[in-house]
């Protein structure tokens, strides 16, 4: 009991990974583009890791791109011990 208060404190307490890509200034808005990516055996396997930009913003430029560790990326990673590894895949194009 003690161990599984203490993994989902460690878990509820962590951090949040985020790797964004850019132009000059931060967009506020919501993103063009949203998918749960899936790995699989602590991530070494993956089931999908590429986002086509030019198929999500046709001639429109890409503004920002961001992939995000979220809490519930943490928690299933967590139950699953970490066999399921999700990562979250975002978009914003430039209107």
């Amino acid at each position: 009991m003690r161990f599984l208060m203490l993994s989902m404190m460690i878990v509820c307490f962590s951090s949040c990974q985020t790797v964004t890509i850019s132009d000059k200034y931060k967009v506020g808005s919501r993103p063009t583009f949203e998918e749960t990516q899936w790995f699989f055996l602590w991530g070494l396997v993956p089931d999908q890791t590429e986002v086509e930009v030019i198929k999500i913003c046709g001639s429109r430029s890409v503004r920002q791109m961001q992939t995000l560790d979220t809490f519930g990326d943490q928690i299933i990673r967590f139950f699953t011990l970490g066999l399921i590894y999700p990562r979250t895949a975002k978009v914003w194009c430039k209107k």
